[in-house]
């Protein structure tokens, strides 16, 4: 058969085939690995060879007989099916398995508009030899073959519509090395790109979607997560659909405030006009998430916020419900309903929750973010003012309600508005947090646009990236690994182009940086501890201790560099307080693990040099970057040994970390009994981390009375997370009876609207 037929090579020019080669090449990409068969993909391959078939043909079926077969039992097979993908891909983007020599590759892509020509302005030639001298392009083997999927499908530069790639993966870690320490002295710059390049390329920082997909092209918008406050006037309203717009056209995550629009029926123009209500600009906001789409592969995606004491409530907290008619339902859109104590103390008391227009009630909006005691003064007094519209309603049936339809829908989330700003690095008085983002782990200041080029306004971006866990060895190890995401990080804010006045503002003067963790389950049992039982409540104490103050050091260390952010002023970092000291005590009860670091040299330093950067910690979801790194996600448990994905190219099956060692030491969501243990670790990280972190609930029916999950535990775990300091709860996770493989499948679809914030 081989002397008979022909196949087509991916140049067109046509050759004999040869079984021997194809053999050869799956003998290379099994090399070292455990468990796998030569034999057994090119059977389950099945190919049907006829005359003119093209090699890529062969290839890419070859590609997935072997990715079908990703097993629990045989976990090795997503390392040869990823090998067989890496090169298909460098065939695909040189013409030829090795990649060509940095510099000839940088001056093609740069004369095709394909990279950043500032590339070779800012770097000699030597430079770009001595990095291609570092560039190890073996550890392009070490991708899974769901990375290399979500590399392709994602991150690599190439033409979406053709679907031609033009770079491999080590050419995207060291040019983006290049690209944001392209500002160091010629002195120092080479030493950072190549620890850089090191700490992303071997796994230990994560990157998210905009740098890796947008850090080297002539696009610079690279912030995963944008906040926007809208005032209650139709000029604030057009500016805020104005900025969604445009920032979801730039793949960011949306956080839209809209808490302060009026409520039905007040009076406009002293009455001269009956206000429509809330419901309709809602569903104007919708229209501007869902105008653009990001990167051509889905439609954007928003949370917007509001108070649960805002008069229209009930309607709103319904607007994802699939009863109801379109009139009164905005179902594109993610809701978030702010808390504070004084709602839940009239949970506790079985009271009343009275409700107001916030355009009513003059500075009672304001107070509930600013000062909490100022609040309930200004709430209790407009209670008793009879002149004042109103309406009460049982805080149990309110916040039943509320539960209700978190539970229904998974995605109406919660803020606690005090806890974002009495345990924050702002100060309220004068840069109050009112909202958080998409993925509810950024609480930044915002101020209402009048208008969309109004300066006084204030947008928030938050840029993130986030620390493998899985990856090392030892927490002093951080220290260095926060120093290159600091500076990494700063130097993108000004790196970075900004659409809109306002969001240069507020990213230029707080130079505000979000770093998290992924592989936070594979830690776990690699350290013989459990997400429910306590066991790993010192260890997440001690982890995210070191953590932060590394990340607080190396951004103190910056500011004796380079100054500290201009708006440092309005940081209670400024006034030596740190997030050790604000935390809610209650932690102590259930973790009484002491610091370890030097925190009262750091505060002295803080408070003499300042800070470059107003905030530097958050936990995002991180659903794509977890999957580059091999990890799991985020802090999340797993729901099985293997996660099972959805992308374009169809279902990635990815296995957990050293699943072969440490099967018995990975607690799996379903098996976890209830949430307390995984609050109170929340709880843990959040006593350290300065902004906010993405927790979820998860609730399995056939663990209760009747296959139903009763109210009175739905809203335990809300006073229970309050209690513990938490300050925002995101998805609520109701386990089926389905596969809980198709679970993930459904939940990849819904993070971050496949864009930004999944870092």
């Amino acid at each position: 058969m081989g002397n008979q037929l022909f196949v087509e090579k991916r140049n067109g020019q046509k050759e004999l085939l040869n079984l021997d080669k194809l053999h050869q090449v799956i003998e290379w990409a099994a090399k070292d690995l455990d468990n796998v068969s030569v034999s057994q993909v090119e059977m389950k391959s099945q190919i049907q060879f006829f005359d003119g078939i093209k090699t890529e043909t062969i290839h890419e079926t070859i590609i997935k007989s072997a990715a079908d077969l990703i097993s629990e039992d045989t976990p090795d097979y997503q390392y040869l099916a990823a090998r067989l993908s890496i090169f298909h891909l460098r065939k695909k983007a040189y013409g030829q398995f090795e990649p060509p020599r940095l510099y000839d590759h940088i001056k093609r892509l740069v004369a095709d508009k394909r990279y950043d020509e500032h590339l070779l302005a800012d770097y000699t030639e030597a430079e770009f030899d001595e990095m291609n001298d570092f560039i190890d392009h073996s550890r392009d083997l070490n991708f899974s073959y769901a990375a290399v999927k979500q590399l392709e499908g994602k991150y690599l530069v190439q033409n979406r519509v053709s679907g031609e790639i033009f770079e491999s993966p080590q050419f995207l870690y060291v040019l983006v090395a290049a690209c944001l320490y392209a500002n160091y002295p010629a002195q120092t710059r080479m030493d950072y790109v190549k620890r850089f390049y090191d700490a992303t390329s071997q796994f230990k920082i994560s990157l998210p979607t905009p740098i890796m997909a947008g850090v080297r092209t002539p696009t610079r918008q690279f912030s995963s997560c944008v906040l926007i406050e809208c005032g209650d006037s139709l000029d604030s309203i057009n500016a805020t659909s104005s900025s969604i717009v445009k920032y979801v056209s730039q793949r960011a995550g949306i956080g839209v405030n809209a808490g302060r629009i009026r409520a039905e029926g007040s009076p406009i123009r002293s009455g001269e006009a009956y206000h429509t209500g809330c419901i309709p600009f809602y569903k104007h906001f919708q229209t501007a998430v869902k105008s653009c789409s990001q990167g051509g592969v889905r439609g954007g995606a928003a949370t917007l916020f509001y108070p649960i004491w805002h008069l229209e409530v009930e309607s709103l907290l319904v607007l994802k419900n699939n009863r109801g008619v379109e009139e009164n339902r905005v179902r594109h859109l993610d809701y978030g309903v702010q808390f504070n104590k004084l709602m839940y103390q009239r949970l506790i008391k079985d009271d009343y929750i009275t409700l107001f227009s916030p355009s009513d009630v003059e500075g009672l909006y304001d107070a509930f973010f600013e000062d909490q005691a100022e609040f309930e003064r200004l709430y209790v007094q407009y209670e008793q003012d009879e002149s004042i519209r109103k309406k009460r309603i049982k805080a149990l049936e309110l916040f039943s309600l509320f539960a209700q339809e978190r539970a229904s829908t998974g995605r109406v989330y919660l803020q606690n508005v005090d806890h974002c700003n009495t345990h924050s690095p702002f100060d309220s008085k004068v840069a109050p947090v009112r909202q958080s983002n998409l993925c509810l782990e950024i609480a930044l200041p915002t101020k209402p646009l009048n208008d969309i080029n109004d300066e006084e306004g204030e947008i928030a971006l938050c840029t993130l990236s986030a620390f493998n866990l899985g990856a090392i060895k030892n927490l002093d190890e951080l220290e260095d690994l926060a120093e290159l995401a600091v500076r990494a990080l700063d130097s993108l804010l000004s790196y970075q182009d900004y659409p809109i006045a306002a969001a240069q503002n507020s990213s230029l003067n707080r130079r505000t940086l979000g770093v998290g963790v992924i592989n936070f389950a594979y830690y776990l049992a690699k350290n013989g501890v459990r997400y429910s039982d306590g066991s790993a409540n010192a260890l997440t104490h001690k982890t995210f201790e070191a953590i932060q103050y590394y990340l607080l050091k190396a951004s103190n260390e910056l500011a004796i560099e380079r100054g500290a952010c201009p708006k440092f002023n309005e940081t209670t970092y400024a006034e030596g307080i740190l997030p050790i000291d604000t935390y809610k005590k209650d932690i102590d009860a259930i973790c009484d693990e002491p610091l370890h670091l030097d925190w009262e040299t750091l505060r002295d330093s803080i408070k003499t040099h300042g800070l470059r950067n107003s905030t530097l910690s958050a936990l995002m979801p991180s659903e794509t970057s977890s999957q580059i790194s091999n990890a799991t996600n985020g802090i999340e448990p797993p729901r099985g040994f293997i996660s099972i994905k959805a992308s374009k190219d169809g279902i990635l099956k990815q296995v957990v970390p050293e699943y072969d060692k440490l099967r018995f030491n990975y607690e799996l969501l379903w098996n976890i009994p209830n949430n307390k243990g995984y609050l109170g670790l929340v709880g843990i990280m959040q006593k350290f981390v300065d902004q906010t972190i993405s927790a979820n609930t998860n609730y399995d029916p056939t663990k209760f009375e009747n296959n139903k999950v009763p109210m009175k535990q739905l809203i335990a775990d809300l006073l229970y997370a309050y209690k513990l300091g938490v300050k925002t709860l995101y998805y609520h996770n109701t386990r089926d009876g389905a596969e809980d493989a198709q679970k993930d499948i459904q939940k990849e679809d819904q993070d971050c609207a496949g864009g930004a914030c999944k870092i």
